[in-house]
């Protein structure tokens, strides 16, 4: 069984999941539209795709397509997955899910109306410390999970700059303050990816910025936002905590590694840093680095990265880590690029398989809304100065 695709956005990021679904024997035509004809116009050529559409309402409407792919400005993702599942389109989403709590809402209620497969694309679920973290935890190897933390550290200066001119135009310090809590996913989603509970309540603490430059100015700002950095601490449901960091001013190689992990138990811990990563419990401590690094796949001076900040292309680089499970994965992609320290090959198919088999995926509407809501939340708490808030649930994803 196969399915036909359309990308949405024809950005530095598509292209690379463009390549995997094409490749996928689980997918048989892709597509693009975007705002700028002509990027839509030059993925589809440098990829071989099916073609293109003037725009996402003729791509809905067109009965070419099953599926659409969601690559777009991160505050735009809620409205454009709730018009793809009412047009009868399964949804896959780059992060967050939504910015609002009905945003996410909406989304959840249309996958339960239309019966349709919806998907965030959430790199850390398959981030090699929390991969091996969720296969440590099923073992019982920490004992009782109390406490975790995980950090997004990506540091503006490091290819956040040429990424937001690219996608932002002439007003792009206006979106280049995007609340860094309202992009939580790679955080939260790497602790609750192997823990398996979810966020009650929130408190957080932002900090303003003081670069001077525009960006994270409150009053430049589409968001009203001046945090450059904030921290959250969360309870969750079951007993224990975890805290997470979303840094976008900070002395650090983000190139390295940008999302990090740790888990403490009762038992057990492990604990990541940007070039070691320990596995500790009460006989003593072990090296586990080797197993958490990906092999990479494709050299950053590739033709294809071209257009990509020097900075940003390890991103799209990365192959698999040894504790990645490649059996599972169509053979098509043994030799293709991989990114996100080995994500993407999964998430792809993850989708798609999710798609055919009419299964869930592992990033499903309510997985998803507990990843991407206690963001919100957390926002909230930081703008009223650290107030602990109480945490929605949607609750599990039915059986």
């Amino acid at each position: 069984m196969t399915f036909s695709l359309g990308i949405v956005g024809a950005g530095q990021f598509s292209g690379q999941f463009a390549k995997l679904f094409l490749a996928h024997p689980g997918v048989d035509e892709v597509f693009v539209t975007d705002l700028l004809p002509e990027r839509a116009e030059q993925l589809a050529a440098a990829e071989r795709l099916s073609g293109t559409f003037p725009s996402y309402e003729a791509m809905l409407e067109s009965k070419s397509v099953d599926a659409v792919a969601i690559f777009t400005q991160r505050w735009t993702h809620g409205p454009l997955v709730l018009q793809g599942l009412n047009a009868g389109k399964h949804v896959y989403s780059a992060v967050p899910m939504a910015i609002t709590t009905d945003e996410i809402a909406a989304i959840i209620d249309a996958v339960r109306a239309t019966g349709l497969t919806y998907m965030m694309g959430e790199t850390s679920q398959y981030n090699p410390a929390t991969v091996h973290a969720r296969n440590q935890i099923a073992d019982g190897a920490f004992g009782r999970i109390f406490y975790a933390e995980g950090d997004y550290v990506h540091d503006m200066d490091l290819g956040f700059y040429e990424a937001y001119q690219y996608s932002g135009g002439e007003n792009w310090k206006a979106t280049a303050s995007y609340p860094p809590l309202l992009y939580p996913t790679h955080s939260v989603g790497g602790v609750l990816g192997a823990w398996r509970t979810h966020a009650v309540s929130v408190s957080a603490i932002g900090v303003r910025d003081q670069r001077g430059d525009g960006v994270f100015d409150e009053e430049v700002s589409q968001f009203g936002n001046d945090f450059s950095n904030a921290t959250a601490l969360f309870e969750v449901a079951g007993g224990g905590a975890f805290r997470t960091n979303e840094f976008r001013r900070v002395g650090y190689p983000s190139h390295i590694r940008e999302s990090r992990f740790r888990f403490f138990g009762t038992e057990a811990s492990m604990e990541q840093l940007a070039t070691v990563a320990l596995w500790q419990d009460k006989k003593g401590v072990r090296d586990i680095s080797e197993l958490l690094e990906p092999k990479q796949t494709l050299a950053p001076d590739d033709p294809s990265l071209q257009h990509i900040a020097p900075a940003l292309r390890a991103v799209f680089t990365s192959g698999s880590a040894p504790v990645h499970d490649r059996a599972r994965l169509p053979r098509e992609f043994d030799h293709l690029h991989n990114g996100h320290e080995g994500s993407h090959h999964f998430l792809a198919d993850d989708f798609v398989t999710a798609v055919n088999t009419r299964s869930l995926p592992s990033v499903n509407a309510w997985v998803a809304a507990r990843y991407t809501l206690p963001g919100i939340v957390a926002h909230e708490s930081a703008r009223q100065g650290g107030v602990r808030l109480d945490i929605p649930d949607f609750g599990d994803a039915p059986v």
